[in-house]
């Protein structure tokens, strides 16, 4: 679990002394002194221990949401559970602001592998960017056909590449073994004072060295605390700090700091089989970063904050196998902008950070909250802990919003409208529930009119999805308006999305009859499970529900959203923009695995 652990939780992070320290000796100006280097080694190395190994690994990872961990999951631990529309704001503005670095990483990363070419045969150059956007494109291209066989490989490959850093590492340190002096952390705090605005500024290069630390602890579903914790105490942190040592080491030799710092710890023979095996770490860790974002995509649809996709499992392995085409050719779109944009890593470097920055503070904040709740600590060791680490967290923001002017803006817009999409859809959402709760017919009354207005009663089973939860469905009363016959079994079917990852055996479904050949049941899934209706209704026939498992119909309602002719609905801009997502979502029989030749789509009109 641990090496599987490597390919998929630390390829971000893993791949950060491609630019890190390169980054951090460009803002220290030209011809950095002993003092500044390790001064910003010794940052580097602190930012590794007080963010990594405390804050996540030792700190975050004890807080999880039924085993899965991720800002998602302690939003919905602790904004949901407990009704607090402002925590469930904040949580998922800081989810929106992983897809704005999640754009960026790719591009900084495959940039920083190739641009090696530079130093290995200078005349290829003018092929770096081009060969990068042909890498970036192949990524994005491959994604519908999923990463199951070849996802196998990424453990071993990222063994193999943090071992290699490890002994690039070494192999500078022997040259200069004085480097390590910068262990102590007064040589950070000394330079941090001694050196003024430039310093402060700094810190939002040393910053590049943790940007996937959020991913431990967002990954820890798939693995578990414990092998991500024995994979990243017993290679990934020894190797990083091997690595970013050696690379000070070179230049406090006195190699030059222009170009690519790592590449410089090669030998000259090794140098392109290097560089192969960076470009294939920086793809593997593009990978994960895209897997991530389709599985963030699929838990905040269950949560109902996005319009429903399509998704396609890519694979009967694992659940967290999928493909989500929306997200991928919009990131695909986003990364090659950026990658043509910024042309460098160097200057995408100056871009990258300040979203992860304050998705880190926000989780700070959130960690607060779970230390009183969840642990029951006192308000003053909680606060104690949590001042540290926003201390911390708030000192690299500010680094960080020097970066605003610079390309910051990018991931920070990106976020925004990710933000604004989550929440008019879940505005436009909540007004299409209210309209559907508005005074509903009882059953037993619906039951009652059929009877009295002689509607024929046909053979077979009508299963009627609906959102409303009491009451006879909307679609089932416009149904028998216009066909005049209604089904002899009846089940009313309502699915709730539960705030824990996956929703407990014995509370998945609730059956209930209200009526003669009258059944309500209620289907509860966690936000990381997708809902499977067929195989709910074999459930129901176990327990005594008199259904014909091969004569059902499935009635669905189509809304057509409209705006509120008294004025009351929501604002004409947003009302427009959902009735947008809504005519544009994914087919809702798609996402229930209903049998498409056995599904009838009644459309209505919905005003908001």
């Amino acid at each position: 679990m641990s090496l599987a652990a490597l390919g998929i939780v630390f390829g971000d992070i893993g791949t950060s002394p491609l630019y890190t320290f390169k980054t951090v000796l460009n803002l220290t100006g030209a011809n950095p002194d002993a003092a500044t280097i390790l001064g910003s080694l010794s940052l580097i190395l602190w930012t590794l221990l007080l963010i990594t190994s405390v804050k996540y690994v030792n700190i975050a990872m004890r807080i999880d949401n039924d085993g899965e961990g991720g800002i998602i999951a302690i939003m919905t631990l602790l904004g949901v559970k407990k009704h607090r529309p402002t925590i469930i704001a904040v949580g998922l503005f800081g989810a929106a602001l992983i897809y704005g670095d999640g754009a960026i990483t790719p591009a900084i990363s495959v940039l920083s592998a190739i641009e090696g070419i530079d130093q290995a045969t200078p005349t290829l150059q003018p092929y770096v960017l081009p060969l990068a956007v042909a890498i970036l494109i192949g990524l994005f291209v491959v994604q519908p056909q999923g990463t199951a066989r070849i996802g196998k490989a990424f453990g071993p490959v990222m063994l193999v590449w943090f071992a290699t850093m490890a002994l690039l590492g070494i192999y500078g340190i022997v040259r200069h073994p004085t480097v390590f002096a910068a262990l102590n952390p007064l040589y950070g705090i000394r330079y941090l004072i001694s050196g003024g605005a430039r310093s402060f500024l700094v810190l939002g290069g040393v910053f590049l060295c943790v940007t996937g630390a959020e991913a431990l602890y967002a990954d820890m579903g798939h693995f578990g605390p414990k092998p991500i914790r024995i994979a990243w105490s017993g290679l990934v942190f020894p190797s990083l700090i091997l690595n970013y040592a050696g690379q000070a080491a070179l230049v406090l030799e006195g190699a030059p700091t222009d170009g690519n710092i790592f590449y410089r710890l090669c030998p000259a023979p090794m140098l392109t089989p290097l560089i192969v095996l960076a470009t294939i770490a920086t793809i593997i860790a593009s990978q994960s970063i895209i897997t991530g974002a389709f599985s963030m995509t699929r838990q905040a649809i269950n949560l109902g904050w996005l319009p429903r996709l399509v998704i396609k499992q890519t694979s009967e392995e694992g659940y967290g196998q999928i493909y989500v085409g929306a997200v991928n050719w919009l990131l695909m779109i986003v990364t090659l902008g950026l990658t043509l944009g910024f042309g460098k890593s160097d200057n995408l470097a100056a871009a990258y950070g300040i979203a992860v920055s304050l998705t880190m503070l926000i989780t700070s904040v959130l960690l607060f909250m779970a230390m009183r709740e969840i642990w029951g600590w006192s308000l003053a060791a909680a606060g104690a802990v949590a001042a540290c680490l926003l201390v911390i967290d708030g000192a690299f923001f500010a680094a960080n919003m020097s970066k605003v002017v610079g390309g910051g803006y990018v991931p920070l817009l990106l976020a925004l409208a990710v933000y604004g999409v989550m929440w008019i859809w879940h505005r436009g959402a909540a007004s299409v529930q209210a309209r559907l709760d508005e005074a509903p017919l009882p059953v037993d009354a619906f039951v009652a009119e059929l009877q009295s207005r002689n509607v024929a009663r046909v053979p077979g089973v009508a299963v009627f999805l609906t959102r409303a939860k009491r009451g006879a469905p909307p679609v089932m009363v416009w149904h028998v308006k216009q066909n005049r016959s209604l089904h002899e079994f009846v089940v009313i079917l309502t699915i709730t999305v539960v705030s824990t990852p996956r929703a407990e055996r014995q509370q998945r479904l609730t059956l209930s009859q209200e009526a003669p050949k009258f059944w309500r049941v209620e289907l509860r899934y966690g936000f990381m499970e997708h809902p499977d209706v067929p195989a709910a209704l074999v459930e129901c026939k176990m327990r005594g529900c008199e259904i014909d498992l091969h004569d059902v119909t499935y009635y669905v309602g189509h809304e057509t959203i409209m705006p509120r002719e008294d004025g009351r609905g929501l604002p004409r801009w947003q009302e427009k923009l959902f009735a947008a997502m809504s005519r544009n979502a994914g087919r809702i029989s798609d996402y229930l695995k209903l049998p498409n030749d056995h599904v009838v789509e009644i459309g209505r009109q919905i005003s908001i």
